[in-house]
């Protein structure tokens, strides 16, 4: 009796990353974090993102007709990174339920010798701050963008560097968060303010930020590796795209301080993880090639190599 062929699934160094740390994060919330608020909950929502790739990649490959089940996964780290983030608060009860913001304050103290948002707040115009909060609204514009011009390339090889750097940030951001909660200097700070912010689309923006889930989102600031990802693969990658975001990428950074979401320690913090990301993505990123190129040399005829 002939047996079907086997099915053989391949994940992608991004699924691996989005399996492995959906499955941690949910392990964590059905054990030692059971008793936290939403813990459940969160924990089933976690482990529905991390069989995300697992399933898609099972149904592409038993139906290779069929290309957007690949599609789909290819791109399962968008919606993975935008909802889990609301899933956090029981996780950071579970680890640290206790807020960082007055070490954090005393490290912008120590190595600056003021508090950025502050005196931010004294000297940036009204029409500056609309300006840059609409550009801090561009978080994952611009990693879509690029992922996109990337993505429509031949091959594959640099869109999947981009997303493993990008799924990498994300988890140890996310970690970071766990393990460092902070609400920032906009409420932590709010009384050395002189006000609230100002602009004409600037506080409607503002307001829109205080409503997420979960806001103890400070250290380090994703939004600033993130944009540095983006620049950096750009560089790399697509010059006309580099060229296009440089601007409104600055401008997110900027914001992350003048909207008093962040503290400059939150920022400073955020460079070296995304040199240590990027240059994760990397290195797997020649593993796989290598591996390419050894599966490739095998498949040849020996006859074929050594024939005159």
């Amino acid at each position: 009796m002939n047996r079907p062929p086997a099915v053989r699934v391949q994940l992608t160094p991004v699924d691996l990353i989005i399996v492995v740390s959906c499955a941690i994060a949910a392990w964590v919330l059905v054990g030692p974090g059971h008793w936290a608020p939403g813990a459940l909950r969160a924990a089933l929502l976690f482990t529905l993102m991390g069989m995300g790739p697992l399933v898609l990649r099972t149904v592409a490959a038993s139906y290779p007709g069929h290309r957007w089940p690949d599609i789909i996964a290819d791109w399962w780290l968008l919606p993975t990174a935008v909802m889990t983030h609301g899933w956090l608060s029981p996780l950071v009860d579970t680890l640290n339920p206790l807020l960082k913001d007055a070490q954090l304050v005393a490290a912008d103290q120590r190595l600056f010798g003021f508090q950025a948002a502050v005196v931010l707040a004294r000297i940036v115009p009204a029409w500056l701050n609309d300006v840059l909060l609409v550009c801090y609204y561009g978080h994952f514009v611009w990693a879509l963008v690029l992922g996109l011009v990337l993505y429509r390339r031949p091959g594959g090889a640099e869109y999947e560097e981009f997303l493993t750097a990008l799924g990498l940030l994300f988890c140890l951001n996310y970690a970071a968060y766990a393990l460092v909660p902070a609400v920032g200097p906009r409420y932590f700070l709010v009384d050395a303010f002189d006000g609230p912010l100002r602009g004409t689309v600037a506080p409607l923006l503002d307001s829109v930020m205080r409503t997420p889930m979960f806001s103890r989102d400070c250290f380090p600031s994703g939004h600033t590796g993130a944009t540095l990802l983006v620049l950096y693969y750009a560089w790399r990658y697509s010059r006309r795209t580099f060229w296009v975001a440089l601007l409104p990428g600055l401008g997110l950074i900027a914001a992350t301080l003048v909207g008093r979401f962040h503290y400059a320690t939150d920022l400073l913090c955020s460079v070296p993880l995304a040199m240590v990301v990027a240059g994760l993505a990397m290195g797997v990123s020649r593993a796989g090639r290598q591996r390419e190129v050894v599966k490739d040399a095998r498949s040849v005829p020996v006859d074929a190599i050594v024939r005159p």
